[in-house]
């Protein structure tokens, strides 16, 4: 008999070598390379006063039907006019997630829409988008509490403030990729890390936080490191060789618990991992839906959840965000692009603190950046894009070369 998807959710998982099963199925569906996504996050201001805090009250408001229900659990969370389902994270961030597509440029057209007509929404209610991956403006302030976000909140606070300026303050671009095929897996997966540094470094956004200059060109990730190394650092790094399947196992059944569903408090106890739950650490055993979700609250820069989820970029001011996804699609559309590529970024592959901190100022991250955006552009043509879109993202991306190519010197 097979099992339906919603039976198998609550199956309870007796040993490590089940969960081993469970995450090589759900993580990494191989197949051809097709389709790719986005996940966009801003920080939302007042459009007059920047630095006005805006509360849930004014963020439903403005979004009306499309508030999504850890806003307002009574709204009917409608998706936006070409699909993309709007959240709110814990500081009041807006994301768009819009249906994977099987071309960059459907994607963008999409994509675009839908940011427009969220833009729309918010100049009604005299709100905007911000343009940088952390707040500049404002320092941390819930705008959500709900049980995961209390979690969150009690673990991260074990460490620090990080967590709480983290989960109230920052905004990523995500992009999602395909798999591909399993010989073509680990060349993609560690192509996806390898250059990582250098874009985090050409695509940087976030030096400035609360009012003041952190010091970092991504004080973003760093805020992200800092919250809790079992579940962000790097899965790949160089030189790795352990399998992609083995390497994501090792490090979800490692990283501690962030939270644990139950009827009141979802804080987990202190320093247990999903491995310890797995040998009777907890009252009851866990379940292939705990798994999961312990898996949602994993955050390295790559993650995988059946495509590849790129963590690592910054939100991008306006249209920006086509620049990063078509460099990355661009890279990832041959075995000759994956190739170079790889031997472009291997030598800043895993300096990852150094790009957060010093961006392209890194003579070795400006480098490689350049090569990288080098070996790009002469392959945008196979991402097919129409002419005019082709002309922007080239030219966006010529800039980005010259701005690496300048630190170079």
């Amino acid at each position: 008999m097979v099992m339906s998807p919603e039976l198998d959710r609550v199956v309870v998982l007796r040993d490590r070598a089940a969960a081993a099963r469970h995450l090589a199925r759900i993580c990494f569906k191989t197949g051809p390379p097709t389709y790719t996504g986005v996940e966009l996050e801003w920080t939302v201001h007042d459009a007059v006063d920047p630095a006005r805090h805006v509360d849930a009250a004014r963020l439903a408001a403005a979004l009306g039907p499309y508030t999504p229900t850890t806003l307002d659990p009574t709204s009917p969370a409608r998706r936006l006019l070409r699909g993309g389902a709007v959240t709110v994270e814990p500081g009041g961030q807006l994301e768009i997630s819009t249906p994977p597509q099987a071309s960059v440029a459907a994607l963008v057209e999409a994509t675009q829409a839908d940011i427009a007509q969220l833009t729309r929404l918010l100049q009604a209610a005299g709100l905007r988008l911000g343009r940088a991956g952390i707040d500049p403006y404002r320092p941390p302030r819930p705008v959500i509490d709900t049980p995961r976000y209390r979690a969150m909140r009690q673990v991260f606070d074990r460490r620090g403030p990080a967590g709480r300026t983290m989960m109230y303050s920052t905004a990523g671009l995500q992009v999602c990729l395909d798999a591909g095929e399993p010989e073509q897996l680990a060349a993609r997966w560690a192509l996806v890390h390898a250059v990582g540094p250098p874009l985090l470094a050409v695509f940087a956004t976030a030096g400035r936080h609360a009012g003041r200059d952190t010091g970092w060109a991504s004080a973003r990730m760093v805020t992200w490191w800092r919250i809790d190394p079992g579940r962000t650092t790097p899965v790949w790094t160089p030189g790795a060789d352990a399998d992609p399947v083995t390497a994501w196992t090792t490090y979800v059944l490692a990283a501690p618990l962030l939270c644990v569903r139950d009827d009141g408090d979802w804080t987990p106890p202190r320093n247990v991992t999903f491995a310890d739950w797995l040998d009777g650490a907890l009252p009851r055993p866990p379940t292939t839906d705990d798994l999961e979700y312990h898996v949602s609250t994993l955050f390295p820069p790559v993650r995988p959840r059946g495509y590849l989820e790129l963590r690592y970029l910054d939100a991008q001011p306006g249209r920006d965000w086509t620049l990063p996804l078509a460099v990355l699609a661009a890279l990832l559309s041959g075995a000759d692009t994956i190739d170079a590529a790889t031997a472009v970024t291997m030598p800043v592959a895993g300096n990852w603190r150094v790009a957060a901190r010093q961006g392209l100022s890194d003579p070795g991250l400006a480098r490689a950046a350049a090569g990288l955006l080098d070996l790009a552009l002469p392959a945008l043509p196979r991402l097919d894009l129409p002419a005019a879109l082709h002309h922007e993202i080239d030219q966006g991306v010529r800039r980005r070369r010259q701005a690496a190519t300048r630190r170079q010197r």
